[in-house]
């Protein structure tokens, strides 16, 4: 690559991990979540799924409402002797159930259960969709950081080697200084490569979980206010309050509702019926007059189904269905242990991360100044090459080590809010309209008639 190009490259980068431009170019890791919440398609997908499950309510609730049907035939026939006939039939019937044995009234409890319990895991899916948003932010600025580092570290190279030739051809060095730091340069060229190559992933990683391609981006700063004061307090907020855990629940009540409605299954059933009917014939009989004939009818009763022996049917389905119960209520505890390992692991990683950065901030001004100290000496024949190739060596791997530990420290500060339920657009601040599940359910859960969704489709 020509000297012009990578000096681009090198500007290109550094404006979007320093955010030289103005604030109102760059992007805020906010600006970024606020994307994400609205364009994520997972996001939208899981936001349709809630919706499917809001119309079980209206399903269950159908079992009290009653069934109206019409029928109608009408026929001709012609028989011997050039007779013909019409006969034909019309009537609407209707059904009401009066006693299922509560099966739907369980329904009914089951599938609001299951509403509750989509709407906890559609909360648990924003957090999670805006986590990795919060990690591929990071992770941008964290690449194109180390591909900055690694192409100074390039240039840096390129100088050595100038200057370790021109030492040989006036005879202060060796060609041995030449060839190390030759071979340092190659090796150096390989790794701003794969730097560039890692950088161009984390950015194809940004534009699927936020729908929009990164510019020059804001460094982020963890998110501290929002944190629990220690470990102890963000585990009882996070068995308190994480949906993940509230979802389960709300699957107990429905599987607990599931077995009433397997029971009652065995039980008595009471329904009502009604209707009305006209007949009518008509002949051309030869000879005979009044040929049509009409018949009026109506009808009401009631119908008794008491369940005797159903092969065996009904009873495994009870069986079943308080397996699955248990079941779920295992799915608690194993919710429960799930997060509290979340919870440990990033609340330990945000602690000692916070470590790590303050010690290599130490250690980047140290070898800095060593790197400094060594090429001084070197110029005076204290000193090879190979020492300020080494001290180069140190200075960019803490550069390098000093970005993936500010990455991490920001990346588990937002771990750390999703662990506990607490990353939402209301907590961040962030300036979108929060999606509410509740408006579609308000608006089918009752609905008698009609095929039209509430969006108009």
């Amino acid at each position: 690559m020509s000297g012009v190009r990578k000096g681009f490259f090198a500007t290109f980068i550094l404006s979007g991990v320093l955010a030289l431009a103005s604030p109102a170019v760059a992007e805020s890791i906010n600006g970024a979540l606020a994307k994400a919440y609205q364009n994520n398609s997972s996001l939208n997908y899981s936001r349709a799924g809630v919706r499917v499950t809001d119309e079980g309510v209206a399903i269950a609730k159908s079992g009290w409402r009653p069934r109206v049907g019409a029928t109608g035939s009408v026929g001709a026939s012609r028989q011997f002797g050039n007779v013909d006939i019409t006969t034909g039939s019309m009537g609407i019937q209707i059904e009401q159930s009066l006693f299922d044995g509560f099966q739907t009234g369980n329904n009914v409890a089951a599938a609001e259960a299951r509403v509750r319990a989509s709407n906890e895991s559609l909360t648990n899916t924003e957090q999670d969709i805006l986590l990795n948003a919060a990690t591929a932010f990071v992770d941008v600025i964290r690449d194109r950081r180390i591909a900055v580092y690694r192409e100074r570290n390039l240039e840096f190279l390129g100088e050595q080697v100038r200057a370790a030739s021109s030492r040989f051809e006036v005879g202060e060095g060796t060609r041995t200084d030449v060839a190390q730091a030759q071979a340092t340069q190659a090796a150096a060229q390989a790794q701003l490569s794969a730097a560039r190559a890692q950088a161009l992933a984390s950015e194809a990683a940004y534009l699927s979980f936020i729908g929009d391609r990164p510019g020059r981006l804001d460094a982020p700063s963890p998110v501290n206010r929002l944190l629990p004061a220690n470990l102890e307090q963000a585990m009882a907020i996070a068995l308190q309050e994480h949906p993940a855990i509230k979802a389960t629940q709300h699957l107990v009540d429905a599987a607990d509702f599931s077995v009433k409605v397997a029971e009652g299954a065995m039980l008595p059933q009471v329904s009502a019926q009604a209707g009305i009917s006209t007949g009518f014939r008509d002949s051309n009989l030869p000879g005979v007059t009044g040929g049509y004939s009409r018949t009026d009818s109506a009808a009401v009763g009631l119908n008794l189904t008491v369940p005797i022996y159903q092969g065996g049917r009904a009873s495994a389905q009870v069986r079943q269905a308080k397996e699955s119960l248990g079941q779920t209520r295992i799915q608690v505890d194993v919710t429960r242990d799930q997060v509290r390992q979340a919870v440990t692991s990033y609340w330990t990683s945000y602690i000692s991360t916070q470590q790590v950065i303050s010690a290599q901030r130490e250690l980047v001004s140290a070898a800095q100044l060593a790197l400094n100290g060594v090429i001084e000496e070197r110029n005076v024949g204290q000193r090879t090459t190979l020492d300020v190739l080494n001290a180069q060596a140190d200075v960019i791997s803490a550069q390098i080590n000093l970005a993936v530990a500010e990455r991490d420290l920001v990346a588990a500060s937002y771990a750390i809010l999703s662990a506990i339920g607490r990353l939402s657009p209301e907590r961040l601040g962030l300036s979108v309209a929060s999606y509410n599940p509740r408006e579609h359910y308000d608006a089918v859960k009752d609905k008698w008639y009609g095929t039209k969704t509430p969006d108009g489709r």
